[in-house]
Parts: C-alpha cells; structure tokens; sequence
C-alpha cells in the first residue's frame, strides 16, 4: 500500500470511530462522482426532520497547513464547487484529517488506550462564492471545528432540526 492508500485508510478509520462512537451509521456511495466519499444516517429522531443524513468529502494530509486560527488545505476546484452548492437533498461538509509526518507516529496503543494522531476539521462551503482559479482554491478550516463526536452530534442535531451546516 502506497503512502497515499495509507492516509487514505486512516483518514476511513477516524471518520469511522467518530461515527460509530456518536452512534450513527454510516454509508459510501458506490462511485464518488459529486465529491461525496461518505454519508452519516440518523435513525428516527424527534426533530423536524426524521432520520437526518449529512454527506461529506475526506481528506487527509500530513502537510504543515496548520497556524494559529486556520488550517489552509488546497482543495481541487472540482471538489470545492461540488462542496459549495446550495440545492442539495442531503448537505455535505468537507473534513480534513491531520496527520504526523512520521507513519510510525499516527497510532500508539496500551492496554488502556488506542490513540490515532492528530485531529479532523470539518467545514461547510455552502453557498460560498465561484472561484477565477482553475485548479485549486485554498480552503480556510477554522481550528475551533474539530471533527469529534460532539461536533457531529451537533450537526446532526441542527439537521434534525432543519437548520444546515
């Protein structure tokens, strides 16, 4: 497996235990051809909306994007535009795992504990302007919109509730 297939897995894998552990289910479309690589499904629900689903592109980088309020991930013009429409059923959001440099370093492990190294981002670019570039647009992820499973129980809680991230 190629260092590329390897982020890529691992970036699977959180996505997957912060899922699991805020206890929705999740989904993959069969071809990702509109910038959705997973979706998150509520079961019932007593909000406005029954059994929410948010969709979302993922990605992974080891790149020292990070400063003191952003992560800046070059996203390709393709995903930003899919990611930015307002007419969608089911909303998407984009998260960016962060990850070491070093491969050894991305997981340590006790008999207490299982640790995946760094973090996941998450933004909305919903309804956010057309770009002049033609290949990449830098994407300003806040650092306070950690991926955890509060965050995604919240916006799923919005969700139910009719309100869009």
């Amino acid at each position: 497996m190629d260092i590329s297939q390897q982020k890529e897995q691992f970036s699977n894998s959180y996505l997957q235990a912060v899922t699991i552990v805020a206890g929705y289910s999740l989904y993959k479309p069969f071809v990702d051809d509109e910038s959705v690589d997973w979706g998150i499904a509520a079961s019932g629900g007593t909000g406005r909306i029954r059994s929410p689903r948010l969709e979302l592109q993922l990605k992974c980088t080891s790149r020292e994007l990070l400063d003191d309020n952003f992560i800046r991930y070059p996203l390709k013009i393709k995903n930003y535009d899919d990611l930015r429409m307002v007419n969608f059923a089911i909303p998407r959001i984009l998260v960016v795992v962060l990850i070491p440099e070093n491969l050894a370093t991305w997981l340590t492990q006790s008999e207490e504990e299982l640790c995946l190294k760094y973090c996941g981002y998450w933004v909305s670019l919903r309804g956010i302007p057309e770009t002049p570039n033609t290949k990449t647009v830098t994407i300003n992820l806040p650092r306070t919109n950690q991926f955890t499973v509060a965050a995604l129980q919240s916006i799923m809680q919005c969700l139910s509730q009719g309100v869009q991230p």
